[in-house]
């Protein structure tokens, strides 16, 4: 054969790449609203600048007539290239072959490119579109998950992995997903399941469709295992590239800093209005959160589950800045189960990341009750607890109206290492509200009192004007400063400037041992 027989044949091996498993296939993927892997390849990443690695790579399996159902790539291509200009290497399973079932070979192409990217530096980015294990192949299968995990791990805090689910991800395969640091599904074509509906049916007798069981509302609203959702797969494509813009390439670099396109003087008079003179009303700490950042422009995280809290990143100056926010018009703001496990999670990856944690804060207290008791909500909280007091990335806080107890404590005050403590004029601060507090302070002598309901007022109303206010938490330090709420944006930043060089040293140990 000569040169340019050679060189055809390579062509020809290519376009046969290109086909993954077939016309049929392809077909029936986009019948089925999908993209095929190298479409979702090709949308994900700068034109021309995606390298294929491994292409040729096919299973080295027999066993169950294997090597009748082999195809070159073996059912998933890896490769690197960029993204809005910035290095990312990324896998992408295709469906159209084997079903994109994982397999020795397909698992290596996976895991070598994982181990690139952490040699580069560079984030990782897995689409799962796959039938699981590919049974064929059997325990071979099952270390190839296993090396995957285990890859998920040594990258957690050192470079940014995000998963997305483009079709079915069950099984084993639903552990790597669920150790990167964020996940997208696509509505009605994306599943997440250990065990599928016909198994639970034959275990429990529950009967539920693929889509309640594990579908995209399913694990963004119920089950918090997914951060994003998207209608389809062009417009959850589009929301990695801008969740990516905000994010460093690993952890020994900062995130990406952009010409600042706003004014670092900007007073927003409107701030103060936004909150109800009556403090048990509520109101959208969203509001302040864009009157504050760049532009208004915030990404929310997890914005279905959870609700009561808000986590997401702006910019400050152009500087990305993770932000965490009680929400008072969700279950008034107060800390649970999930909104703990929710904020601490998003705290320790900015901190692993270097990124600075701003917190608003506007939180009652601990929701009561016995489900939450049950479910621990004291391991729980203490976790959120722990991720802010480990963090060691500049930590503001923001006081924007209550601060009740423990929670007060836990919404990163300065007893948890804050750096910068604001409180608004607006800002209560105190063990208990003041209701409460004079049920228990004066309960003898409201009894007492003639008329109890006016007693009962007065010492509320005494309450409020000891303790119900930011100024005796600023006589003691604990905030640093009583601000107005118009100059809000301002003072951030300035405290980002000063942070900016902050070093903390901790004890020395190999990791310390979260409530998880």
């Amino acid at each position: 054969m000569d040169r340019v027989d050679k060189i055809g044949l390579l062509h020809e091996k290519r376009a046969q790449l290109k086909q993954g498993g077939g016309s049929e296939r392809i077909a029936k993927q986009h019948e089925a609203g999908k993209m095929t892997a190298r479409e979702r390849i090709k949308e994900l990443f700068d034109e021309n600048s995606f390298v294929e690695i491994d292409a040729f790579v096919e299973t080295k399996s027999i066993d169950f007539d294997m090597q009748k159902k082999k195809v070159a790539g073996d059912g998933v291509v890896t490769g690197y290239g960029s993204v809005n200009g910035r290095l990312v290497f990324a896998s992408s399973q295709d469906f159209t072959v084997i079903g994109g079932s994982l397999g020795e070979m397909h698992a290596n192409k996976i895991t070598k490119t994982m181990d690139m990217a952490m040699k580069m530096g560079a984030p990782f980015i897995s689409i799962n579109d796959s039938g699981g294990a590919r049974i064929e192949e059997g325990i071979d299968a099952l270390k190839g998950f296993g090396d995957i995990f285990f890859r998920n791990t040594l990258a957690s805090g050192v470079i940014p992995q995000i998963s997305v689910i483009m079709g079915p991800c069950a099984g084993g395969a639903v552990y790597s997903p669920a150790i990167t640091d964020f996940v997208f599904m696509v509505e009605k074509t994306s599943q997440m399941f250990i065990t599928g509906p016909q198994v639970i049916k034959a275990v429990t007798g529950e009967d539920v469709t693929f889509d309640e069981l594990g579908g995209a509302d399913a694990h963004n609203s119920i089950s918090g295992v997914a951060h994003f959702k998207s209608s389809n797969e062009k417009d959850c494509i589009e929301k990695i590239k801008r969740l990516i813009d905000f994010l460093p390439d690993n952890n020994l670099t900062d995130a990406p800093s952009y010409a600042a396109n706003d004014d670092i003087n900007r007073i927003n008079d409107n701030l103060l209005d936004i909150i109800p003179a009556d403090s048990n009303k509520p109101y959208d700490m969203l509001e302040i959160i864009t009157s504050v950042v760049d532009k208004g422009d915030f990404l929310e995280i997890q914005e279905h589950f959870a609700q009561n809290i808000i986590i997401g990143f702006g910019r400050m100056n152009g500087s990305t800045v993770g932000i965490v926010a009680n929400q008072p018009k969700s279950f008034a703001g107060v800390l649970d189960v999930n909104s703990s496990d929710k904020a601490a999670r998003f705290v320790r990856f900015c901190d692993s990341f270097n990124i600075p944690i701003l917190t608003f804060t506007d939180v009652p207290g601990y929701l009561p009750g016995v489900g939450q008791e049950h479910n621990g909500i004291i391991r729980h909280g203490a976790k959120l607890l722990y991720a802010f007091s480990e963090a060691t990335v500049p930590k503001i806080n923001i006081i924007t109206r209550k601060a009740y107890g423990g929670a007060y404590i836990a919404m990163n005050s300065k007893h948890l290492g804050a750096d910068m403590v604001l409180a608004w004029p607006s800002a209560e601060i105190a063990v208990m509200g003041p209701d409460g507090a004079a049920n228990i302070i004066f309960r003898r002598e409201i009894q007492a009192a003639d008329d109890p309901v006016d007693a009962r007022n007065k010492r509320i109303e005494e309450y409020k004007e000891k303790f119900s206010n930011p100024y005796v938490a600023a006589s003691r330090g604990y905030v640093d400063d009583v601000i107005d709420p118009a100059s809000t944006r301002v003072r951030v930043i300035s405290a980002l400037e000063m942070l900016a060089s902050k070093r903390e040293n901790r004890p020395a140990k190999k990791h310390g041992n979260i409530p998880l």
